[in-house]
């Protein structure tokens, strides 16, 4: 996996810390769209490839894809202080946040409003994720990488459109897409 370039040094701690403190501070609930825009876009500290490979990495892992990409990514550049700092800069805001929600949706969540709020964060939320796929599998098709594109839009057709058994769709594509990108990188 490419990060940076040989001639640049990785980030510290304290900037791991700081760098996903602005992610977390940047969404509620789905910051991926944001963890990726500062990792390949802004710092430039990840490939757009190498993005994709860690974070297909930690969606087999248990647990949230974002706390796990914060943990391979302070580890990779700064060992077990980086992955600390990471997880702590990404989880600290929005668990104060949260708290602080708490405590107002005790005081005021009866009032109208508050559903129509929560459901705009969601529909937001929902565009933020629909654009981060759309960036991921445009890198994709740019290097050339169709099958995993089709086999995006095989699943959708089948789970979304025709209803099928999601344990079917992916018993069967799941297999085919591996032996797809095994072929490919052969």
């Amino acid at each position: 996996m490419t990060s940076l370039p040989a001639d640049r040094a990785g980030p510290g701690p304290s900037t791991l810390f700081a760098a996903f403190l602005t992610v977390g501070l940047s969404g509620f609930g789905g910051v991926l769209p944001f963890a990726r825009r500062m990792l390949v876009e802004r710092r430039a500290w990840m490939s757009e490839e190498a993005f994709n490979e860690t974070l297909a990495l930690c969606q087999t892992l248990p647990g949230p894809n974002i706390v796990n990409v914060s943990v391979v990514v302070g580890q990779r550049f700064a060992g077990p202080a980086g992955a600390l700092a990471a997880v702590t800069g990404l989880m600290a805001a929005p668990m104060v946040i949260v708290l602080v929600l708490a405590e107002l949706y005790g005081r005021y969540g009866t009032s109208g409003r508050a559903g129509a709020m929560i459901a705009a964060l969601g529909a937001a939320a929902a565009g933020l994720v629909a654009a981060t796929g759309a960036k991921m599998a445009w890198a994709m098709v740019r290097r050339g990488a169709l099958p995993p594109v089709a086999f995006v839009a095989l699943a959708f057709v089948a789970v979304g459109l025709l209803q099928l058994p999601l344990v079917w769709v992916v018993a069967i594509l799941a297999p085919l897409s591996v032996a797809s990108a095994w072929t490919a990188r052969r």
